[in-house]
């Protein structure tokens, strides 16, 4: 995207013009433009990459905020590098969250507007919660918070998208392992508990899981754009026509009402009228669903997480086993990989973004892909410090025998999602190189090896991963794990190994989670080790009362790369781990594997 100094009369200086004309003519001094969608989505479709529009960052998460005469982004650890470079020259200030001394939104709009001004957003774009969130803070320095129903980005955006028309497909129940109706019968059993009429679902992947539809409408996560309405009576989908195809027409035959995607809103407002207990997810629920339903006001609001949260996370022995078929199909495309890497880079000519592109290819001959779970992060030398890098045409650079190089990347199967991070040395790694990678592996090996009690939270378990790097004065930005969805979003809540995320949320049999400490040098490397892995429970009881306990069993297969390791640096237990996970790699993995593919294998999973 072309930009030019800010000031400047180039394509996003001219757009924040423009914007602020518009805020105004509607009396706001202060715009928001979020990253989400009236879904609450991570990744979102071209037409509602508002925030990306406005300011030229294209990282999945971050915050717009636009005064008469300033302009700032919002954004956390994993893309300040990223945004750094994206922001030059447009006018926009860059404010890394939670870094110390950093104002926060709210502080830096109190700073910067006057007592009775006010911020203007888009109710269908910020969840009730988080409205709520701004209302409280802004209130306290007497600085409103105004809804604009339409979107005033969209008034500027001449040559916006349309909406996705991506067919929505069925999703077999030999890989959900569960049918719609049943998931159905278990939602109205948590609505009967909760004495709700009526159950609101915004949020795709909610939708997908719930009557078993995939689609092709968002980048890496197979959802559909559409609504649900669940009733004590009925049950409707609102989705654009143009998805339903014969199959799904026929899936959904007796199970659900399709009504147009466009005519949600007219819903809502009918279902403002009745006496009925509508249960809303306030964490993400718009606040203009909200909004139509408060008012007249008729109907009771239930503001609670939804039952379909957590039933989704939860993950049945069906899903369960093809998680475990599937990171067998990914383990062995990851192999076939490395070993390539390792003979293709001293021949020249592989690049960040070749070296991605083999990847999928390799998966691609896998049984059941779909497609990538999100864009691989295919990172040498200092960009793997960026930790959500994305390699371009400019930034493209050319992998050479000395250095680390780091490829994050994951797979959707019909069966299961993959998330797996392997730091290669691609030379002779340096001491400091090897005695941080150690750090980091002792970080993840603690994770994979904890045993817990029935209740914990993951923000209880994130130090464990820390503690070998807090001991060297070492950190990482970003949480130790996220949930997982079963062929669905490659990032799932509500349970996280974060100290931020997650909390509130204990961990159950058959919730997913990745871990995947890290370590990052600015512009010169970066380290993060990922595996997959489920809570099971532990066999043994605990000693005192017979408490259940927990463990992670791990379901990703591929080796950690043993010259990166400082073996010294590990302790029995740790070394036994670390044996024991190569075995069971190199178990499974030489079934299926052969030539250079298994002598690479054998080689890589060497006992230390």
């Amino acid at each position: 995207m072309a930009k030019t100094k800010a000031g400047g009369k180039g394509p996003i200086p001219q757009r924040l013009e423009g914007l602020r004309r518009l805020m105004e003519m509607h009396g706001v001094h202060a715009y928001l433009v979020p990253s989400r969608d009236p879904h609450q989505s991570e990744y979102v479709p071209a037409c509602w990459k508002r925030r990306e529009w406005i300011s030229g960052f294209t990282g999945s998460a971050g915050d717009v905020i636009v005064t008469r005469s300033r302009a700032g982004l919002w954004t956390d650890s994993r893309y300040i590098l990223q945004a750094e470079h994206e922001l030059a020259c447009t006018g926009f200030e860059l404010h890394p969250v939670g870094e110390p001394g950093n104002a926060g939104p709210c502080e830096w709009l109190a700073r910067t507007l006057e007592p009775g001004q006010s911020v203007g957003f888009d109710p269908a774009v910020v969840t009730h919660r988080g409205a709520e969130s701004w209302r409280e803070q802004l209130d306290f320095h007497d600085i409103s918070l105004e809804p604009i129903e339409a979107n005033l980005v969209d008034a500027l955006w001449t040559d916006r998208p349309g909406l996705p028309a991506e067919p929505a497909v069925p999703h077999e129940n030999s890989f959900s392992g569960e049918t719609a109706p049943d998931k159905l019968s278990r939602v109205r059993l948590e609505m009967s508990v909760e004495g709700a009429g009526a159950l609101v679902i915004t949020p795709l992947d909610a939708v997908a899981w719930l009557f078993n539809l995939r689609g092709g409408d968002i980048p890496f996560n197979p959802v559909a754009v559409a609504y649900a309405l669940i009733t004590r009576e009925g049950t409707r989908l609102y989705v654009d026509e143009t998805k339903v195809t014969p199959a799904l027409r026929e899936h959904l035959d007796g199970l659900a009402e399709i009504r147009p995607y466009g005519s949600f809103g007219d819903a809502l407002d009918d279902l403002a009228k009745t006496d009925s207990v509508v249960w809303l997810d306030p964490d993400t629920t718009g606040e203009d669903v909200a909004t139509r339903l408060e008012h007249p006001g008729r109907c009771r609001i239930l503001y609670r997480q939804s039952p379909v949260v957590r039933l989704k996370a939860v993950k049945n022995g069906t899903e369960i086993a093809g998680f475990e078929a599937a990171h067998v199909r990914d383990g062995a495309a990851m192999v076939r990989f490395l070993s390539w890497l390792e003979r293709a880079v001293p021949r020249g000519g592989v690049t960040e973004i070749s070296a991605a592109e083999k990847l999928e290819s390799l998966r691609r001959e896998g049984e059941l892909y779909q497609g990538p779970s999100f864009a691989t992060i295919s990172a040498y030398g200092g960009h793997a410090a960026v930790v959500h890098y994305g390699a371009t045409a400019e930034t493209d650079c050319e992998l050479r025998l000395e250095g680390l190089y780091l490829v994050d990347s994951g797979g959707q199967y019909l069966d299961g999602t993959t998330d797996i991070t392997r730091t290669v040395a691609l030379g002779r790694p340096t001491e400091e190189q090897r005695r941080r990678f150690t750090l980091v592996l002792k970080g993840h090996i603690a994770l994979a090896r904890a045993r817990f009690p029935d209740g914990t939270q993951g923000v209880q378990l994130d130090v464990l991963a820390r503690a070998p790097l807090w001991e060297h004065g070492l950190d990482y930005g970003h949480g130790s794990g996220h949930g997982v969805g079963s062929y669905l979003n490659v990032h799932e809540g509500p349970q996280a190994l974060s100290p931020v995320r997650g909390c509130g949320t204990a961990l159950e049999t058959g919730m997913f989670v990745s871990i995947e400490p890290g370590c990052y040098e600015p512009e010169a490397y970066g380290i993060r080790i990922e595996n997959l892995a489920h809570v099971t429970a532990d066999a043994e009881d605990g000693e005192a009362g017979g408490r259940r306990f927990y463990r992670f069993r791990v379901v990703t297969l591929c080796p950690i790369d043993r010259t990166l390791i400082a073996p010294d640096l590990l302790t029995r237990e740790e070394l036994g781990y670390l044996n024991s996970y190569h075995q069971r790699v190199r178990t499974i993995l030489s079934t299926i594997l052969s030539g250079a593919d298994a002598e690479y294998l054998k080689r890589a999973t060497q006992p230390l």
